[in-house]
């Protein structure tokens, strides 16, 4: 009998619920996110407020939710540039090997020796803040780990017989690259998004914490953080709830993806 998978079941539910809190912000928030109200500066959580009110009398739910979801679709941006340019890349690589294998692979080798967010920094303090250029600075950086990823699967899969016997049949290389190799490549490169999407949704609100991420006009949960910490011990209220949120939504998906190594573990 199987032995359940705690991880992925637990991580799945932990995901799916703060994805649905997150969802919602992208249709209702209780109150305008950037609306002041004077009554109700520093307001402690209550039924009318359940996250409570920064200085300026803005709700922090509502705050949470707009910065929540703008957090997500960039993390998922990021995660999209990297991972299908890296896969295109990777899948090139691995399939056809040779020099611009070589060459390609130490560029890639080149670009992960330094921190991604250190590199981040600098492209975005010549380029400047903003969510646009926060992707595209992220998205390039990303592209070397999901290529060596994916080249190591290619790697893997180039050489066994159904391959074999599809270069004999006269398939056509992509064809035998994304219709017969990549699905088998699947399991590996769900447990890679799953630690890319938490690499950019930390990558994302650590640039906005330091002041280089989004314009401090666009919601993002680092900039919420950065915004409240010089009241950290007298409104906690301010930091506590969108960093839970954060911490939440980056612990279901590194269990899925816990979960779903596991698993492929369990079936080798």
């Amino acid at each position: 009998m199987r032995q359940k998978n705690w991880y992925l079941t637990i991580g799945v539910i932990l995901t799916v619920c703060m994805l649905s809190f997150i969802a919602v912000g992208f249709f209702w928030t209780p109150f305008e996110p950037s609306a002041m109200d004077g009554g109700a500066r520093n307001a402690a959580p209550s039924a009318a407020h359940p996250f409570g009110c920064d200085a300026y009398g803005r709700d922090i739910l509502s705050r949470t939710l707009e910065g929540a979801g703008s957090t997500l679709a960039i993390a998922l941006a990021v995660l999209a540039v990297g991972a299908v340019c890296g896969l295109a890349v990777g899948a090139l690589c691995g399939y056809y090997g040779g020099p611009a294998d070589a060459l390609i692979m130490r560029l890639c080798d080149a670009v992960a020796a330094f921190p991604s967010v250190l590199l981040a920094l600098v492209v975005l303090a010549v380029t400047g803040p903003g969510k646009y250029n926060v992707i595209g600075a992220l998205g390039v950086l990303f592209i070397p780990s999901f290529a060596r990823l994916v080249r190591g699967e290619f790697l893997k899969y180039r050489e066994r017989d159904f391959v074999k016997s599809a270069r004999l049949m006269g398939v056509h290389s992509l064809r035998i690259m994304f219709v017969h190799i990549l699905p088998n490549t699947w399991p590996t490169l769900l447990s890679g998004l799953t630690i890319g999407f938490n690499n950019a949704v930390l990558a994302e609100a650590s640039m906005s914490y330091l002041g280089i991420g989004v314009r401090p006009t666009e919601p993002s949960l680092g900039y919420m953080l950065k915004d409240a910490q010089g009241v950290l011990f007298t409104l906690p209220w301010c930091t506590v709830f969108p960093g839970l949120v954060a911490i939440l939504l980056i612990l279901g998906v590194g269990l899925v993806g816990e979960g779903l190594r596991e698993r492929m573990g369990a079936a080798a």
